[in-house]
């Protein structure tokens, strides 16, 4: 991974970030163009003032990935969760997204292995996310990471609802610092 490297979102970085995630949002979603309803969703929840608010009021809740200073990747901590299924406390990991010129090269996967750490590191124990159900490929290196689906919520936008899976992963330090040195 040469160029690489990790660290906290800096509200310098916002509007890269935006994009970003826009980007990636489209590429992964878009299966059958930039609908109405996608543009909406993303020009709101993606917006540079959203993002802007998000690294002020808790800028240890997005770590990027950088190629040479530029964001590449975005991994998203949500402390205040409940999971949808147990109806229980559990931080979740609300985004991973790479840009698709960095699949393979084990962008995602320290991503998740930073966001891991940092819910270690905050007290927690276990780690949910959620996951479009006809996203294989996430679904596929989640598993690859340790998680196991426990069930399924709908994600609601503008007149549609998604399908989702809800993943969960029980963290140590031992594998946490053991995938440290994997890349």
């Amino acid at each position: 991974m040469n160029g690489i490297s990790f660290g906290k979102a800096k509200l310098s970085d916002a509007l890269r970030i935006s994009v970003l995630l826009k980007t990636v949002y489209i590429q992964t979603y878009a299966v059958e163009g930039v609908t109405f309803e996608f543009a909406n969703f993303i020009t709101k929840r993606f917006s540079l003032e959203n993002i802007e608010n998000l690294i002020q009021n808790n800028p240890s809740r997005l770590i990027i990935a950088y190629q040479n200073g530029n964001p590449v990747g975005v991994a998203e901590i949500l402390y205040d969760s409940t999971c949808p299924i147990r109806n229980i406390a559990v931080p979740e990991l609300s985004k991973l997204y790479v840009l698709e010129r960095f699949y393979g090269k084990g962008v995602g996967f320290r991503l998740m292995n930073e966001a891991e750490k940092e819910v270690l590191k905050n007290g927690f124990k276990e780690f949910n996310l959620e996951v479009y159900i006809n996203n294989v490929r996430a679904i596929a290196f989640y598993q690859r990471q340790g998680y196991t689906s426990i069930g399924k919520v709908d994600f609601p936008m503008e007149s549609n609802t998604y399908e989702n899976l809800v993943m969960n992963k029980l963290l140590s330090l031992e594998s946490v610092l053991k995938n440290s040195g994997r890349s």
